[in-house]
């Protein structure tokens, strides 16, 4: 392993510890903002954050390369959110956390049949692996998995877009452009496509006495600096180096990380069922990255 995809590995790693952070966060900022507007702040700070970082304007070589960054920001930003939160208001919260973790198992799947990746009978392994160990972290609360038709088919939705997302985003790493810019472009799509839905979504965004609570604005800073700005511009950059299939396969650690910081800060208690979620999850996210395979050679 190089140099540059040893980086590229602790990059996403580090990306996975904050945003399974931000469901801690997000939890905070439901008190005071609606979900939607939730997924408008923290988008706007991100495209904004990165605009100064990067103030050069990208230019974009044709309308081919274009449309990837409208479908990922489509995919990426608009759909995969507002299907995961909309899912949440119809579904349990155990089926949508294994509904959306077979995110790294369908990017696979596109990545192998419309990028040529090739795939190791490893990354099955780990991906049933993991699963389980959702399964455990999902049912740890003492909720029972059952059928919830809308709201299910809405997360394997956002799991979809999600894999979508990673195609595009491979596909323009692959055109040479600065991931800071194309970041900061494909965050503009998806707020360009989520403005029909701020009407119908209860956005209160002239509500100003709501951004002086230092707790809510502390929030909604890391949301949109660090979980939108700094960690979707370091995930399309690992993207880039590892391919579509090895970057997706961090995603398993974000229950992981989400059973710590819930127990760090919100004091919720850590069980024996939670313990052997983690165990699971990080034993998949190892065979997942070996180069173990069942194939003869």
């Amino acid at each position: 392993m190089n140099r540059t995809h040893l980086v590229a590995h602790l990059v996403a790693g580090m990306t996975i510890l904050v945003w399974g952070a931000t469901f801690v966060s997000t939890k905070v900022l439901l008190e005071a903002f609606s979900p939607v507007e939730i997924l408008f702040l923290r988008f706007s700070l991100g495209a904004l954050a990165l605009a100064i970082a990067s103030p050069h304007r990208l230019h974009v070589r044709s309308w081919r390369e274009e449309g990837l960054f409208m479908l990922a920001g489509l995919c990426g930003v608009t759909l995969y959110f507002l299907c995961e939160n909309v899912a949440l208001t119809h579904t349990l919260a155990a089926n949508a956390a294994v509904l959306v973790s077979t995110a790294p198992f369908l990017t696979a799947l596109l990545a192998r049949f419309l990028l040529g990746e090739s795939l190791r009978s490893s990354f099955f392994v780990g991906f049933v692996c993991a699963l389980g160990g959702v399964i455990c972290i999902s049912i740890n609360s003492g909720a029972v998995l059952r059928l919830n038709p809308l709201g299910d088919f809405l997360a394997f939705l956002a799991a979809l877009t999600w894999a979508l997302y990673s195609i595009f985003t491979r596909k323009i790493g692959q055109c040479g452009y600065n991931m800071v810019q194309a970041t900061c472009r494909i965050f503009c799509w998806g707020l360009l496509f989520m403005l029909p839905v701020l009407p119908l979504a209860q956005v209160r965004l002239t509500d100003v006495q709501r951004f002086a609570d230092p707790v809510m604005l502390g929030n909604l800073l890391f949301l949109g600096l660090g979980a939108s700005a700094l960690c979707f511009a370091t995930w399309n950059f690992s993207i880039k180096i590892l391919g579509a299939v090895k970057t997706s396969v961090y995603i398993y650690m974000v229950p992981v990380v989400a059973v710590i910081t819930s127990m760090l800060i919100l004091h919720e208690p850590f069980t024996w069922l939670a313990a052997l979620g983690m165990f699971l999850i990080l034993l998949g996210l190892g065979i997942s990255e070996s180069r173990f395979s069942l194939r003869r050679h």
